[in-house]
Formats: structure tokens, C-alpha cells, sequence
């Protein structure tokens, strides 16, 4: 297989693996308890006690605020709480009726 061949199917799974689980959150869940259950997780796929998963989730109103994000550019701070994502970019907000896909794959 060439190289170019063996990036475009590496993302597929090995056979017998274990399909990757699905779950759908009913409710709001809270950020910071949404951050503790995959970090959970994560750990937990990296020694092999679960499998991967995709989690899909919504949040009550707040903003994430990613390694460019300044506080000044909030048009009003307190408004929502700000919790820091570890991820490129500014500020994304997040909130009722949008649900958010968290990728927890090995």
C-alpha cells in the first residue's frame, strides 16, 4: 500500500475491533462535569478499560475561550461563565439547542 493509500484508511477501524460507542446526553450538562467524564474516559481508553466514544452534549449558556482568546473582547464578561479550552482560537459559545460532539477515540 503507498503511503498516500495508508493515510486515507487509517482513521478506519481494525477488524474486530469493537464499533465505537454513542451516547446522547437528554439534558444540559454542566462544562466543567462534561471535562472531568472525558478526561475519565480518555484514561480509561488509553489502558483499555472502555472502548471509544462519541458524546454528544449541550451545555448551559457559556463561553469557551480558546489560547487567542482576550478577555477584551467580550462585549459583556460576566454574562456567562468563561472557562478555558486548551484549544487554538478565540471564543466560542455554547448553549441550549446546540449540541456539541465530543470525539473520544483511541
Amino acid at each position: 500500500m503507498t503511503e498516500r493509500s495508508q493515510i486515507a484508511t487509517s482513521f478506519l477501524p481494525l477488524p474486530g475491533s469493537a464499533p465505537v460507542e454513542w451516547r446522547i446526553e437528554s439534558g444540559l450538562t454542566a462544562y466543567p462535569d462534561a471535562l472531568a467524564m472525558m478526561e475519565a474516559r480518555a484514561e480509561a481508553i488509553r489502558s483499555g478499560a472502555a472502548g471509544e466514544m462519541v458524546w454528544l452534549v449541550e451545555h448551559p449558556p457559556l463561553y469557551t475561550a480558546g489560547t487567542s482568546a482576550r478577555i477584551e473582547d467580550l462585549i459583556e464578561p460576566d454574562r456567562f461563565p468563561v472557562f478555558a479550552a486548551g484549544r487554538g482560537g478565540e471564543y466560542t459559545y455554547h448553549g441550549p439547542g446546540q449540541r456539541v460532539a465530543y470525539v473520544m477515540l483511541d
